[in-house]
C-alpha cells in the first residue's frame, strides 16, 4: 500500500524476489509505473488487501496509514486472521499502537517496521528494517522480511518501539544533516571550495553518511527530491515530541527541527532535504 519513492522501490525489490505484488497509491502515476515491473494495480485500499497473504503499508503520515486500513475503502476489513501487517511510515509511536491495537482486534498480526536507507538501498534489500511486534507475528513475516531487508532489526516485541527507534535515528540524521549543511555554507562564506571541503571532511572526523551524500548532490545543485525535505521537517518535530513526552529535552534536536521548519516555510519542502544548504547559502 503506497507506491511512492520507498514503497515503490520495495515492490521493485519483492517483484524481484518472486512476490505477487498488488498495488495501491493516491498517485496513479506511481502506480502505473510499477506495471512494467509485473505489479498489478488496484482501484482502492480493500481492493488490494483482498485475499493478500501480507500487507506492507508504506504511506507519508498517520492520517494516510488509518485512511488507507480504516477509511471506507479501508483493506483492514479484507484481511483474513492471521495475516501478517507491516506498518513501516514514520509516525508517532501512539499512532502505531492505536492501529496495532485495532489490527490486532480484527485478527490480524500487526508488525512495527519502519525503514531506513533510501529508495536505492529499498530496491536492493539493503535497508534498514526497525521491527517490534510478537513471536508469531515475526514468524509469519519472516520471509517477506528477510526479502525486504538484509538489514534486519529486531527491537522489541512492543508496537511503537520501531517506531521509537525511527524517530531517534531519524532526529540524528536530521541534526547531522543540519551540521553538514552549516559547515559548507561556512566554507563556501570563508572562500573555500565545498566540493573539495566535503571530500575533506569524507576522510576526517566530521564525515556522516547524510552529509555525503546530500551535500554531494546539493553542491552540483541538484535538488530533485530522493528524499523529500518536508519528511524530516515531520520526523525531527515527532521526535522532539516524542522525547518531550518522555521528559527529555537535548540542545540540538529542537534546533534541527526548527531548521527544517524554517527551510519548509521558504518554499524548499518538496525538493530533496539536500536542499537546506540553499537555505544555508543561498545562491546570487
Amino acid at each position: 500500500m503506497g507506491a511512492g519513492n520507498m514503497g515503490g522501490a520495495m515492490a521493485v525489490r519483492l517483484l524481484g524476489r518472486g512476490w505477487a505484488v498488488r498495488i495501491r497509491d493516491i498517485d496513479v502515476a506511481k502506480a502505473q509505473a510499477l506495471r512494467q515491473h509485473g505489479a498489478e494495480v488496484a482501484p482502492t485500499p480493500s481492493v488490494a488487501a483482498a485475499g493478500a497473504a501480507a500487507l506492507v503499508v508504506c504511506v507519508v503520515d498517520a492520517q494516510q496509514m488509518d485512511e488507507v486500513l480504516f477509511g471506507p475503502q479501508g483493506a483492514a476489513a479484507q484481511l483474513a486472521a492471521g495475516t501478517p501487517v507491516l506498518l513501516c511510515p514514520t509516525v508517532a509511536p501512539q499512532d502505531i499502537e492505536h492501529c496495532a491495537g485495532l489490527l490486532a482486534a480484527g485478527g490480524c498480526l500487526p508488525i512495527d517496521a519502519p525503514m531506513s536507507g533510501g529508495p536505492a538501498r529499498a530496491q536492493a534489500g539493503t535497508m534498514s528494517l526497525m521491527v517490534a511486534c510478537g513471536d508469531a507475528a515475526f514468524a509469519a513475516a519472516a520471509d517477506l522480511l528477510a526479502d525486504l531487508s538484509s538489514r534486519l532489526f529486531r527491537v522489541g516485541s512492543r508496537p511503537g518501539d520501531g517506531a521509537r527507534t525511527k524517530l531517534v535515528n531519524n532526529l540524528l540524521a536530521g541534526i547531522n544533516l543540519v551540521g553538514a549543511a552549516e559547515a559548507l555554507a561556512m566554507a563556501q562564506r570563508l572562500g573555500l571550495d565545498p566540493a573539495r571541503t566535503l571530500e575533506v571532511i569524507e576522510q576526517s572526523s566530521g564525515q556522516s553518511w547524510i552529509g555525503s551524500d546530500r551535500m554531494r548532490r546539493a553542491i552540483a545543485g541538484d535538488f530533485a527530491p530522493r528524499a523529500h525535505l518536508c519528511l524530516l521537517q515531520k520526523d525531527t518535530r515527532l521526535a522532539v515530541a516524542a522525547a518531550a513526552e518522555a521528559g527529555f529535552e537535548g540542545p540540538l534536536g529542537p534546533a534541527a527541527r526548527d531548521a527544517f521548519q524554517q527551510a519548509a516555510e521558504a518554499g524548499l519542502a518538496d525538493l530533496d532535504d539536500g536542499a537546506l544548504l540553499r537555505l544555508l547559502a543561498p545562491g546570487p
